[in-house]
């Protein structure tokens, strides 16, 4: 089987959630084999779910076959994770997964971050740190295409495995560095923005002045996120009046939104590319008393998004389960380190549009 410069892509595909709560289970690729054997074996092999939500508990189970056949339990394997910032509650639900993954397979898991969710220095000394310890095998979502390839290049160099969750190395910077990511999970975060953007535009039901505020500038979900509500917008009417990064946080999304109303005293709707953002955004526009004119939407539905949709002032929120980020990617880490082959088939994690609608049937999602 040919390896891809990043190494063998594995993108987990547990279903696709539509704008109401109806799932579909998405894509023509093969599933990965599942391991035959007797009944007893299986029941050792598959973890106790401790998931409550329908919903994400049929995703999980739905992760766990496309994962199959699953990696070993109990050799006490420590692994390594690199995240974004634990300053956003995003983050720190992805490291739940991991650690709730790690208890499951008798393994060890220590999870370090930048300071904040912009300083993609920090996150490469975060992961640097990691390297000079005992660890068999790495998980990292990396803030930028380029800030960890060094040191994914050096993990390789001692002879360990790297999966990446929900953002990956560049795949040209990679082959210069000699740097391999043998397994990938994450989300179709350009689906994520578009999504959100067409029922903005569906709720308004006409032509519409939107504004954009994106992420980190130059950070793969940031971008693709951007992009989609962009595409969105324009499919359904939206005149993009702007288009800004304030770095994944409340307050630059804040003082950028109100910016944003002065100049453009007419606008309808502001996309957010996570729930930090568009909550400040939501704030900015009751302050201007604009509230009920702007329509906003943000991505990732963190409990902070789930409590102020049902307050009936943020207007939506595209969901995904950063647990299933962090289970996924613990999985996929102890296979690579225990040599099981992962195939090349292309999944993606489960996405979905909650509004006041349907927001009481994800009630323990993460």
């Amino acid at each position: 089987m040919e390896k891809r410069t990043t190494g063998k892509k594995i993108l987990i595909l547990l279903m696709s959630l539509l704008l109401i709560t109806v799932f579909t289970v998405g894509c023509g690729s093969q599933k990965a084999p599942v391991e035959t054997g007797n009944d007893s074996d299986a029941a050792e092999k598959t973890p106790v779910s401790t998931i409550e939500n329908a919903l994400l508990k049929d995703a999980e189970a739905k992760m766990l076959e496309a994962l199959a056949p699953l990696p070993d339990m109990g050799n006490g394997e420590k692994i390594g994770a690199v995240a974004f910032s634990m300053t956003n509650p995003f983050w720190v639900t992805v490291e739940e997964g991991y650690k709730d993954a790690a208890k499951e397979y008798g393994v060890t898991v220590d999870v370090v971050a930048a300071p904040n969710e912009a300083d993609e220095t920090g996150q490469a000394e975060a992961f640097n740190t990691l390297l000079a310890k005992d660890y068999n095998a790495f998980a990292i979502s990396a803030m930028t295409p380029f800030n960890l390839v060094p040191s994914v290049a050096k993990a390789n160099e001692k002879g360990l495995k790297v999966v990446a969750v929900g953002t990956n190395i560049d795949a040209d910077a990679a082959k210069d560095a000699n740097a391999v990511v043998e397994a990938f999970v994450t989300s179709d975060f350009t689906e994520q923005g578009r999504m959100g953007a067409e029922y903005i535009m569906k709720k308004i039901g006409g032509p519409a002045k939107v504004a954009v505020i994106q992420g980190q500038a130059g950070a793969d979900n940031s971008e693709q996120r951007k992009q989609g509500a962009i595409e969105g917008f324009e499919a359904n009417g939206g005149e993009v009046a702007a288009v800004e990064a304030a770095d994944w946080d409340a307050q630059k999304a804040y003082d950028i939104a109100t910016n944003i109303l002065k100049a453009n005293p007419d606008l309808n709707v502001i996309m957010c590319s996570n729930n930090d953002m568009a909550l400040g955004v939501v704030e900015a526009m009751k302050a201007a008393n604009k509230k009920d004119q702007v329509v906003v939407c943000g991505i990732d539905f963190i409990d902070n998004a789930r409590q102020s949709i049902i307050a009936g002032e943020l207007d939506g929120s595209v969901a995904m389960s950063p647990y299933l980020f962090g289970k996924a990617g613990l999985i996929l880490s102890l296979k690579a380190t225990q040599g099981h082959e992962i195939n090349t088939d292309i999944f993606w994690t489960p996405i979905g549009l909650i509004t006041a609608d349907n927001v009481a049937e994800y009630d323990g999602w993460k």
